[in-house]
């Protein structure tokens, strides 16, 4: 459903024409990110902008700026910045304002995360007060600073100058430009460590790699005071990790990244129950927390044992260390994870003994109360005091292990509340007196408790030759298909949230596909050839081969000629018939939502004609080559109603009426790519095919009515292919969206996509590209 700039007539009236020129040529990149009340905020923060008097270039800054923040990190974050903005109007000139809203995309995209460019703003508005004069050079300077330093390292090295040169406005202006010593020396000392944000894409595939799940993370500034000290954590199913980490004594950042995600990974996936905090001392949930540390990684290094390097570089306690309670905690942690470490303390030797014995009981946390409770019992014939603060421990990949202690704010069933209380649909066929006399309503929609059907149709007494459903019904529906969605922020899947409604495809005027056909006729000509090399050859033969199905004679008579010559003979003298018959089912899955009506740039006609021309080629290659396909197509509005057209089925021949179908395809309502990518994977596992492929012909980003976070449906997208993957499923993505470089490949992978810069080209390039995909 798309939103008419017009229904907002009352803020246009108050723009200049210059402003309302700007915002128009804006509407459609803003309508696409925001939703109807983010798109309020929008127009209700120019109009805001526009009272304050500042002129027209900050208003068409505002115009152009805050739909690409809203990309970067969701739109809540608008209000916070147009507040900011209405707060710095009081403090500073409207040149620095504007210059803020214009380098706020740059900070948004660095910093990767909403709760942190909130904290930005923050900082924004602290500097204006304690340096004005230095705002303005240190944002025409933003993007270096932030390629060097994270959130909390620019505040320090901000305050530094601030407090440096409080009343030294030259200096003051040289420092927050980057061009005195001072400035370069603080900016040098801040700089150091490893950036999450430049890591963080191959953090995701190595955590990817090693489980097969993708893990969100979130970069957390909390060093804003000192660059230490800062431990991972994990909460509401998010891994939060510092945005940067120092090399420690030797080692990379980067493998610290490693190592504080794969631990934080760990618990996610193997501490399935909390562990109730009741009734212990601080002292036993320290030692517990140490073998529930030990418990995940020994379960981790089961599956790939080269965690155990990547964490053991990481500990450094001996037996030569003080005997404080936090040196025995990290000796022990040390003991549980590096079998070569030696450490002769008889405390240290019974957590050893008692872990090993209890190795069969790991897949339950419990195993970690009942030995961390023996142990912090045994410990205490040693005396020795224990301090919450400064008994922790050292190993900096460490998380705080919030995750696992049961407190009364922690739910760690929320996420079994999504989706399973819904109840189901139920669908039966009732005789026409129960019709008659029970029925409550016969205007219920899809999402009713209950639906009821006829065996055959109902005629009313004054029969003209229709039925009631003919006169008044809804369109004939397949049964529900309900399909779960994964959902990022939590980590988990929801369980049959989607539901997706075959409906049948109309038909339309056949010439459509023969004038096609006949526009075309160069292009079917120059892939002649091409087709026909793809046909199946029958049976070939594979020669020297030194294990094969018979003797390749020729070979066998040039070796014995070789051994009387006394020459080394070739032992490749067998050989091998092979078969070569294709074997391959492929899947044409259509997006059919209502930008495909749009036209193509600089041309008369819609995406949508192009796409139906483009499938035309592509059906007249397939069937000439004989591979079995399917031609499928989806819109969607809200999760409750995914519609999916079969315009061919695998099973049907090409022939007029999967062409008639095609020709009546229409676009309409929104694009849910997910759940549509899993019920042409339900059919695509049907086929006996050796080889299977998804073909995805798309013009824009999974995108639904019901779904504020432009990141949600993406995430699912990416989960569906991953599922079909690991099917047998190859999925591919043709994107007629130039801008699509900026998400596809991170929903189908960096090989499985291919983006028309030239999409009156697509009718050329499709069938090509489907030559190349099963060659």
């Amino acid at each position: 459903m798309s939103i008419n700039l017009d229904d907002y007539k009352e803020i246009l009236d108050e723009l200049t024409p210059e402003s309302q020129e700007t915002l128009r040529s804006a509407w459609v990149e803003a309508a696409k990110i925001f939703s109807p009340q983010g798109l309020d905020h929008y127009l209700k923060g120019a109009l805001a902008l526009r009272r304050l008097g500042r002129g027209c270039e900050l208003v068409a800054t505002w115009l152009d700026e805050a739909p690409q923040v809203a990309k970067e990190v969701g739109e809540d974050v608008v209000a916070d910045l147009i507040q900011t903005a209405m707060n710095l109007s009081s403090k500073t000139s409207g040149a620095v304002i504007e210059l803020m809203l214009a380098t706020a995309p740059t900070a948004a995209k660095r910093l990767g995360d909403g709760q942190l460019f909130v904290k930005y703003l923050q900082f924004l508005s602290l500097l204006v007060a304690q340096a004005p004069r230095g705002v303005r050079p240190m944002l025409d300077n933003l993007e270096v600073l932030f390629n060097q330093l994270t959130l909390g390292g620019l505040r320090r090295w901000a305050l530094w100058g601030a407090q440096a040169h409080r009343t030294d406005y030259p200096e003051q202006v040289l420092y927050f430009g980057l061009q005195s010593k001072e400035s370069l020396a603080v900016l040098q000392n801040e700089r150091k460590g490893t950036l999450f944000i430049d890591v963080q894409r191959r953090i995701n595939m190595y955590l990817r790699a090693l489980w097969a799940r993708d893990f969100f993370m979130r970069p957390t500034s909390g060093d804003f005071e000192k660059r230490d000290g800062y431990k991972p954590f994990i909460e509401g199913y998010f891994i939060h990790v510092p945005d940067a980490f120092d090399d420690y004594e030797g080692i990379p950042g980067l493998e610290l990244y490693r190592a504080a995600s794969a631990h934080c990974a760990a618990h996610l996936v193997y501490t399935r129950d909390p562990i109730s905090a009741e009734s212990i001392n601080p002292w036993q949930m320290a030692v517990i927390s140490v073998i529930e540390d030990a418990r995940v990684q020994a379960l981790s290094i089961q599956g790939f044992p080269g965690l155990k390097q990547i964490w053991s570089q990481f500990h450094s306690a001996n037996p030569a260390q003080s005997a404080s309670a936090g040196d025995y905690l990290n000796r022990l942690s040390r003991a549980l994870l590096d079998d070569k470490y030696e450490d002769n303390d008889p405390w240290i030797a019974q957590g050893r003994t008692l872990f090993k014995e209890g190795a069969d009981q790991f897949q339950s946390n419990q195993i970690s109360w009942d030995i961390g409770v023996t142990l912090a019992h045994a410990f205490m014939e040693k005396r020795i005091p224990f301090n919450p603060r400064t008994d922790i421990l050292t190993a900096p990949y460490l998380d705080d292990n919030r995750y696992f202690w049961e407190f009364e704010e922690f739910d760690f069933n929320k996420s079994l509340a999504a989706g399973f209380d819904s109840p189901k649909q139920l669908r039966k066929r009732v005789t026409l007196m129960e019709m008659v006399n029970e029925i409550d309503t016969e205007l219920a929609g899809d999402d009713a408790q209950e639906i009821w059907t006829l065996g055959t149709e109902l005629f009313p007494y004054e029969d003209m030759g229709l039925s009631y459903n003919q006169m008044e019904g809804k369109e004939p529906v397949s049964e529900p298909f309900h399909y779960s969605e994964w959902d990022y922020q939590i980590q988990l899947e929801r369980p049959s949230w989607a539901t997706v409604l075959e409906k049948r495809a109309k038909s339309g005027d056949l010439q459509i596909i023969n004038d096609i056909t006949a526009q075309h006729k160069r292009v079917i000509s120059r892939m002649k050839f091409l087709l026909d090399a793809m046909q199946p050859q029958g049976v070939q033969r594979i020669r020297k081969l030194e294990d094969g199905d018979e003797v390749d004679i020729n070979a066998a008579i040039r070796s014995m000629i070789d051994i009387r010559m006394g020459q080394q003979p070739d032992p490749r003298i067998m050989m091998r018939s092979v078969r070569k018959v294709r074997d391959i089912s492929v899947m044409v899955l259509l997006d059919l939502s209502e930008s495909t009506n749009d036209k193509v740039a600089g041309q008369e006609f819609s995406v949508l004609e192009l796409t139906r021309q483009a499938c035309v080629l592509l059906s007249d290659a397939i069937s000439k080559i004989g591979d079995p396909f399917a031609i499928h197509g989806f819109c969607s509005d809200g999760r409750h109603n995914v519609e999916y057209f079969r315009f061919k089925d695998f099973d049907q021949p090409y022939n007029d009426e999967p062409k008639a179908k095609l020709a009546g395809m229409t676009g309409q309502l929104s694009t849910r790519m997910g759940s549509a990518i899993r019920h042409a994977s339900h059919y695509l596992k049907m086929q006996r095919s050796t080889k299977k492929l998804m073909l995805v012909i798309t013009d824009g980003e999974p995108a639904d009515v019901d779904v504020r976070d432009p990141q949600y449906l993406r995430h699912d997208t990416k989960k569906a292919v991953e599922e079909a993957g690991r099917s047998g499923i190859v999925t591919y993505c043709m994107s007629l969206d130039p801008r699509a470089d900026q998400y596809v490949s991170r929903i189908f992978g960096a090989k499985n996509f291919m983006v028309v810069d030239h999409v009156e080209r697509l009718p050329e390039k499709l069938p090509l590209l489907y030559a190349g995909l099963t060659r």
